[in-house]
């Protein structure tokens, strides 16, 4: 993939496990991700997309810092070119990172929604709340509420706002648009990509494929808690051909308008992965070294793969 001078964010072999109890009293690490890379540039959006149980939300709290006290984090995260380590995340989160969660669980049920956003106020960010919130479709009498007084898209509009009204050179959003209407779904990434043209950078997490490589510059498809693919948006645009992983392709087909085709078997549970490439027990294309190798990461025609044969 081309390479730019700098980076923003790089993330190599990460793994993510948590201590768990298996029989009885007895203790094992349940692995979760797995070798997990990515890299992630200034002035680009990002996206990363794959089932559910890939491994999408839990990238987002490993970047953070705020995985439970039983989750286990081995591998390379560099932020800024400096390791990424507890101590920096607790110093950038919420402020050079800045994170729009999956739950609506996030906002604060004690605490008025204006509050929430502005947190210490000032007459700067009230003006830039009220420019986000004209934007968001947000009335200004929602500054008064309390979280359980909106609605699903209402706090997620909220939620995207708290992210927005920061000075983050990083924004991980994850799923930021469920529950809204695709205005203001639209109006969202717009703001997202609008920051990325400014020379930050977003990670989009999301199921809606569609909908983000109208707005991204990459998308990084990750299989079983691990990156497959990451591939140029124009990649995605263009069909099935463009893409370089057996798994990506099948993501593509399996969209609606793309003939919803489903292939057998499931992503694998992460008690029970398989020896080798993680995607082998599906794949149409396997041979022996598939089931018995992890394949290395490698370009291919201008983007990455994660697969002996993918081209």
């Amino acid at each position: 993939m081309e390479q730019k001078k700098d980076t923003l964010l790089e993330i190599h072999d990460l793994s993510v496990s948590f201590r768990m109890y298996d029989h009885g009293l007895e203790q094992k690490d349940l692995k979760v991700i797995s070798d997990l890379h990515l890299t992630v540039y200034p002035g680009e959006v990002i996206a990363i997309a794959g089932s559910s149980g890939s491994g999408k939300s839990l990238l987002a709290s490993a970047i953070l810092g705020i995985l439970p006290g039983n989750a286990k984090v081995q591998g390379h995260l560099h932020y800024k070119g400096q390791e990424l380590t507890p101590e920096r995340q607790r110093q950038l989160r919420g402020k050079e990172i800045a994170l729009v969660p999956q739950s609506v669980s996030f906002l604060d049920p004690l605490m008025k929604v204006g509050a929430q956003v502005e947190g210490r106020k000032t007459q700067e960010l009230g003006k830039k709340r009220k420019q986000l919130w004209k934007r968001l479709e947000l009335p200004e009498k929602t500054r008064q509420l309390y979280p359980f007084q909106l609605s699903g898209g209402m706090a997620r509009r909220v939620l995207v706002s708290t992210a927005l009204i920061t000075d983050a050179e990083l924004i991980v959003a994850d799923e930021p648009t469920p529950g809204m209407s695709l205005d203001q779904a639209l109006e969202a990434l717009k703001m997202f990509r609008e920051m990325a043209d400014e020379g930050k950078a977003v990670i989009l997490i999301t199921h809606d494929i569609d909908l983000a490589v109208e707005f991204a510059d990459r998308v990084a498809v990750f299989y079983a808690g691990t990156t497959v693919e990451t591939a140029w948006a124009s990649d995605f645009k263009q069909g099935a051909d463009r893409l370089r992983h057996p798994y990506s392709k099948a993501l593509w087909n399996a969209l609606p308008q793309n003939g919803f085709q489903p292939i057998e078997g499931f992503q694998p549970y992460a008690g029970n992965l398989p020896q080798g490439c993680l995607f082998a027990p599906r794949c149409p294309h396997k041979t022996e070294v598939c089931e018995k190798e992890v394949p290395p990461v490698r370009e291919c025609r201008g983007g990455e793969v994660r697969c002996y044969y993918g081209s």
